[in-house]
């Protein structure tokens, strides 16, 4: 049977509707150049509405002395000297900037009493150079892209999956895709294409990530396309996400409940982080929480459901509504819980990629021409442990960065050569998987693969369990070539759940092959049988295909930032 086949050209297509994509999409309509935005979820429910904590850029609005170069050393400081320097003057130097065009398009930042926009300290920054608002950052940032958007009729299509970017002699010519409810097949012709699909923390069993995101589609996009992955093994884990109800679990507690006073407690009522850090208690970094919780659980001392306690009962009622809105609501309708009166039970959940699509600093740009990946989907800012409020001005730095790029590099074409072959190849994968009628179910799979990488890459690995994970992978490749696919009348869920799983078990892969040849312990990287960092492993882990990792040198620090890197005291601040 034949499928309706739409075609499309534009001049550059983006690939997801989140901060990154649509501030892309944004910088092109406002330079006139044409552009189109693809994405799998509702645009106004992308994952960078999940984003509570904040945006950093140093304005010194409350501390004068606050500049970008010491912003750029704190990120580069709590990289564990894994951040590409490069990038990371970039996005300190542009954050301000980044602020600034939010604030033109109407984004509600809180305020002081004199109009100043407030910043509040967060993580292991020297100064208060969080901006937000509420706990709701990342949902008011993608309100105000969407609008912006909306404003300069950026043509939006959010219920479209793709499949495969085509690409012709290592030079992109378009993607192609399947709508959602329809399963109407999309060839997209585009001079250039932006991947900003987001990263790969649904392969873990409890993430901070809905069920139809993070499961690793870029990844997957641009390997295929001929990019390389760049330290997927470096993946963060947050301390704090709910257990229960089994449907939601992993959705976050903000770290603000720490910040704001909250205490942790294992099953025996002990406050357990006096073993870890007992200088900065609760307080400490994510890295550290993420393990002393994981150990608390690992070691016994877990509650029933294998997670430890977080409490914010003790303070004040009117400080809990008014500064943990979101996460009062977030446990009255989850778990019929008043915060106010009672604790929560928590556990580590995986949470952000820091590693990704390999990028060059200057323009994001993958090594194939025409593609470039932004956002979580890209590599080089955050290194072994990001830096929090650094993943919201990313968005905005590099989707104007890459606007331009793929704006300049458009024009500069003077003629754009496609591929029938290529084409054919892309449509015949989908007609495969829409025609398999195998016995396994792709669902049961995902749960496997899920299992596996909780089991053997979450918190804490070793190599016996990382080559485990491997063997275990290797048999669930050699399944999911059986598996039955069965669209229906509620539309063609099921073929993007057989695509997420191709895309999962890639994303896997390369995990799994980097944490194995990542001998140290590093940052969000605990080898439990190399638990010391080896600054000879100081560089950058780049996977190409299964069994091809390769080291890659950085670049050293300017000496105007190295100079001002040293341990920051985090007592009495936020870590998001």
């Amino acid at each position: 049977m034949t499928h309706p086949e739409h075609q499309t050209a534009t001049s550059v297509l983006v690939i997801g509707t989140g901060g990154a994509g649509l501030r892309a999409a944004i910088e092109l309509a406002e330079r006139g150049v044409d552009v189109l935005v693809v994405g799998k979820r509702p645009k106004a429910d992308a994952h960078t509405a999940l984003a509570a904590g904040g945006i950093n850029a140093a304005l010194a609005t409350m501390d004068p002395t606050d500049t970008w170069q010491q912003h750029a050393a704190d990120t580069i400081k709590e990289s564990y000297l894994l951040a590409n320097p490069d990038i990371v003057r970039i996005v300190a130097e542009q954050a301000p900037r980044g602020i600034e065009d939010l604030e033109r398009w109407g984004m509600p930042f809180a305020r002081e009493a004199d109009g100043r926009i407030s910043q509040r300290f967060f993580g292991a920054h020297t100064f208060r150079r969080t901006s937000f608002a509420g706990d709701y950052t990342g949902l008011e940032i993608q309100r105000t892209l969407v609008n912006r958007a909306a404003q300069l009729n950026i043509p939006i299509h959010d219920s479209c999956y793709i499949t495969q970017i085509l690409v012709r002699d290592n030079v992109v010519f378009g993607a192609y895709g399947f709508d959602l409810n329809t399963g109407t097949r999309h060839v997209f012709h585009a001079d250039a294409v932006i991947l900003a699909a987001g990263g790969h923390t649904r392969i873990w069993r409890r993430t901070s990530s809905r069920r139809d995101e993070n499961t690793g589609d870029s990844f997957r996009l641009a390997a295929l396309a001929g990019g390389r992955i760049r330290d997927p093994e470096l993946v963060q884990f947050h301390p704090s996400g709910l257990l229960e109800p089994e449907n939601a679990a992993g959705t976050l507690v903000s770290e603000a409940a720490r910040g704001e006073g909250g205490v942790l407690t294992n099953a025996l009522g002990e406050r357990f982080m006096s073993r870890y850090d007992p200088q900065r208690m609760e307080l400490s970094t994510r890295d550290r929480v993420a393990l002393a919780a994981y150990t608390e659980i690992k070691e016994g001392r877990g509650t029933p459901n294998g997670g430890v306690w977080l409490d914010v009962s003790h303070l004040p009622r009117e400080q809990i509504m008014r500064r943990l809105p979101r996460v009062y609501q977030t446990l009255l309708e989850l778990q019929m819980k008043d915060i106010t009166r009672e604790a929560m039970e928590i556990a580590p959940t995986a949470h952000y990629s820091m590693g990704g699509v390999w990028v060059s600093p200057d323009d994001h740009s993958t090594g194939v021409e025409g593609l470039y990946a932004i956002g979580e989907a890209s590599s080089g800012l955050h290194g072994a442990n990001r830096l929090g409020g650094n993943s919201l001005i990313e968005l905005l730095v590099y989707g104007r960065i890459v606007g331009e790029a793929a704006a300049e590099y458009s024009a500069s074409l003077g003629a754009q050569r496609r591929s029938r072959i290529v084409l054919a190849e892309a449509r015949a994968e989908v007609d495969t998987l829409l025609s398999a009628d195998g016995h396994e179910n792709v669902r049961a799979l995902q749960r496997s693969l899920r299992n596996t990488m909780t089991e053997h890459a979450g918190v804490v690995r070793d190599e016996a369990g990382l080559r485990k994970g491997l063997a275990e992978l290797d048999e669930l490749e050699d399944r999911i070539r059986d598996i039955g696919v069965h669209p229906d009348l509620a539309g063609y869920q099921d073929l993007a759940h057989a695509f997420d799983l191709k895309a999962s078990a890639m994303a896997a892969r390369a995990t799994l092959e980097c944490a194995l040849e990542r001998r140290e312990t590093r940052g969000c990287h605990n080898r439990s049988d190399h638990p010391d960092l080896d600054p000879a492993q100081q560089v950058n882990l780049v996977w190409s295909g299964p069994g091809w990792v390769d080291r890659e040198e950085i670049p050293p620090v300017p000496a105007e930032i190295a100079v001002l890197m040293r341990d920051v005291d985090t007592v009495g601040k936020l870590v998001e």
